[in-house]
């Protein structure tokens, strides 16, 4: 991949593409970056040049960035067999931090960035100059079990949520983790002989309803990456709408429990999702590979185009989830040598728009549509939090009384 734009007509054609078409990433930590380095305290940070990591203003502008989803990712609360309650709500407060970060690095850079909730967001941000900037969270583990908190966050911009990352949780189970002793048995969940694979099955009592819900409320995205091969397979059957890896890459070029496989890739393709292609060299290539370079992504995403169809692939970098991205690929300034990779290898400009940002803003779209007829035919319920009784049975009493006298009864 070249960097010099007289010498390489490929890169003027993804320059010119990418003036039209809102390149849309599907995962960056940018976020957390921000929170590591600043405690996310904004007055103590310049976003245009950071000294660290894969990501910051002049490098976005560089890289013809249209659209990024930012990850509010926290991390897993430390593993126990009963983990409390109070660590999830510390997961949760920290994901309120990480929103808020988001929401302040927007409105602090108004020039650059503009908040996103919907697809035609996306477009009117992109036509005015600027970053249509979303958020996802990484992990149901950031709602502290609580789907209260799930409706409070799609308010504050929330439009996709990944359903785990590195750890099992009440609702499925991790790529990676092989704890099997399913410690949220108590919750519905079926177990079975695990083999190689988690204790778990996402298609049972208040997993289901979750997931189901997750959609119906105002068009949030079910993001799989990260989850275990059984739970994409029952969460696609299950989801009434397009789902996403947000950041995920082919299993057959590169075997890894974090990758996708043929088998759920055609499942994909039968329920109009899409999987971003991440660019971590251990997705794409070999974690101990230092010659790893851009090229290989790219050989990620024609090996999906080619078996699923160009419609269901697109870009998920993981930028700043990782220390250092594939030569050539390695921050979100060199997106459009990417492009032109595409163009050199005889993609046309139509294949590559859907890649870059038009299948994105297709599954938006279509999800924001599934939420409003769900809603619009009442299908869906309301998930409740189990909250704890705050009247004593004298006070419950006493209150029953004084309606009676009003001819009612509670």
């Amino acid at each position: 991949m070249t960097t010099d734009l007289n010498q390489n007509p490929y890169l003027v054609r993804a320059q010119q593409l990418l003036c039209r078409v809102p390149l849309i990433d599907g995962h960056n930590d940018f976020p957390f970056i921000i929170r590591g380095l600043y405690q996310n305290n904004l007055t103590r940070a310049s976003l245009n040049d950071l000294p660290i990591g894969q990501t910051d203003i002049s490098r976005l502008r560089q890289g013809s960035v249209g659209g990024q989803f930012w990850s509010a990712y926290v991390p897993n609360p430390v593993h126990s067999d009963k983990e409390s309650d109070e660590a999830y709500l510390e997961c949760l407060r920290q994901t309120l931090q990480q929103i808020d970060v988001i929401h302040r690095m927007v409105s602090e850079h108004p020039d650059v960035f503009g908040l996103a909730q919907s697809a035609a967001d996306v477009w009117k941000i992109f036509r005015a100059g600027r970053i249509a900037s979303l958020i996802g969270i990484e992990g149901l583990h950031q709602i502290a079990h609580s789907p209260s908190a799930l409706r409070m966050m799609h308010k504050l911009g929330v439009r996709y949520a990944t359903l785990c990352h590195t750890k099992n949780n009440r609702y499925c189970d991790s790529a990676v983790d092989r704890h099997t002793s399913s410690p949220w048995s108590e919750y519905g969940g079926q177990t079975h002989d695990p083999g190689d694979e988690p204790s778990r099955n996402v298609r049972t009592g208040f997993h289901s309803l979750t997931l189901k819900y997750l959609t119906a409320v105002h068009g949030r995205i079910v993001d799989l990456s990260h989850t275990s091969e059984a739970t994409q397979r029952d969460a696609i059957a299950i989801s009434k709408a397009p789902v996403i890896f947000s950041h995920s890459a082919s299993s057959s070029l590169t075997p890894s429990p974090r990758n996708v496989t043929d088998e759920i890739l055609h499942q994909l393709k039968r329920n109009g999702g899409l999987i971003m292609v991440c660019f971590l060299r251990d997705l794409v290539n070999s974690a101990d590979d230092a010659n790893t370079t851009g090229s290989r992504v790219v050989d990620h995403i024609l090996y999906i185009a080619e078996t699923i169809g160009y419609d269901h692939v697109g870009i998920g970098s993981d930028f700043d989830g990782m220390l250092e991205g594939p030569l050539g690929l390695d921050d979100v300034s060199r997106f459009p040598e990417l492009v032109a990779d595409l163009f050199r290898r005889g993609v046309s400009e139509e294949r590559i728009e859907k890649i870059v940002g038009l299948n994105t803003l297709r599954v938006m779209k279509q999800v924001e549509d599934v939420a409003v007829r769900e809603q619009a035919e009442g299908s869906t319920g309301v998930l409740c939090d189990v909250v704890k009784p705050i009247w004593t049975a004298e006070q419950r009493q006493m209150l029953a009384e004084q309606g009676r006298t009003r001819g009612l009864r509670p």
